[in-house]
């Protein structure tokens, strides 16, 4: 009985560490999506914020290889 409680007591602490692994890696997740949001939101600002006039084709731009 009290090695079947000691398996039991070491895979909860093995899950326990599992479950905190996993939830540092959602934090550092979230963290990353927040600041890429907050990228997009001041890159659609720039594109905003230019000449209402002036809109670019791309395709008609030259590529960086020429």
């Amino acid at each position: 009985m009290e090695e079947r409680l000691d398996r039991i007591e070491s895979k909860l602490a093995f899950a326990e560490d599992a479950i905190d692994e996993l939830n540092m890696t959602v934090f550092r997740q979230q963290q990353l999506i927040d600041r890429l949001q907050k990228q997009i939101v001041d890159l659609h600002r720039q594109m905003s914020a230019g000449s209402p006039g002036e809109r670019r084709d791309l395709r008609e731009e030259i590529p960086p290889h020429y």
